[in-house]
């Protein structure tokens, strides 16, 4: 059975696909907790694959459901989220503020993003645990945000624990999603009505179409 479409369902207006993605440890199915659930936890349970939880927003009066998955971080499953970039429309670049190595590790994540994600796909970017002692900081503000203006996309620092920015960082990527969906929509309109053309042979017909082509 076919999957269905994006606008498909009476109790949401858009579904939308979003992709955590980073290093093992930053944080990533913490946001996903809090974000889904409003919950945190302390224990550290490794991501075996791929995890996923679904939250329905409201946005400018539309439904949007957001189905998020949470993927592991770890080298030796990489192979098995390649195949999760594509049909997502937003990816979260997380990385751990306190861990240096783990915020180097974006260009590489935004590399495999190029090769296996779709070109237009929206990412953000997110330092998490930003809500640790300054004295255990190890990526600066400025760097994430100069990072973050280098790829030309939106950042934020978060705190699973603390809920800070959580809401905000999925309610962005959510709305520039929804506003490009929106655009597309837009501008499939006129080819469907081009598409539906009267029924018409021979040169009357093809005379037609020329017509209603110059025409619009």
């Amino acid at each position: 059975m076919a999957a269905p479409p994006v606008r498909a369902r009476a109790d949401y207006d858009y579904l939308i696909k979003l992709l955590l993605i980073g290093d093992s440890g930053v944080g990533k199915s913490c946001l996903l907790l809090r974000f889904s659930d409003g919950s945190f936890t302390t224990s550290f349970i490794t991501t075996i694959g791929i995890d996923f939880k679904i939250r329905t927003i409201e946005l400018d009066g539309k439904r949007i459901k957001l189905q998020i998955w949470d993927t592991a971080g770890q080298e030796r499953f990489r192979t098995i989220t390649t195949a999760y970039y594509r049909g997502a429309m937003g990816i979260l670049l997380v990385y751990d503020v306190t861990d240096e190595s783990s915020f180097n590790n974006i260009r590489n994540w935004i590399r495999n993003i190029e090769q296996h994600a779709s070109d237009n796909v929206n990412k953000i970017l997110v330092g998490n645990k930003a809500d640790m002692d300054e004295s255990k900081r190890a990526v600066p503000t400025s760097m994430g945000q100069a990072l973050a203006d280098e790829y030309g996309i939106k950042f934020f620092e978060t705190s699973a624990k603390t809920n800070l920015n959580v809401e905000q960082v999925f309610f962005s990527i959510a709305t520039d999603i929804k506003q490009r969906l929106a655009e597309t929509d837009t501008k499939a309109e006129p080819s469907t009505i081009k598409i539906n053309q009267p029924e018409g042979g021979g040169a009357n017909g093809q005379a037609a179409q020329k017509s209603a082509c110059c025409g619009s």
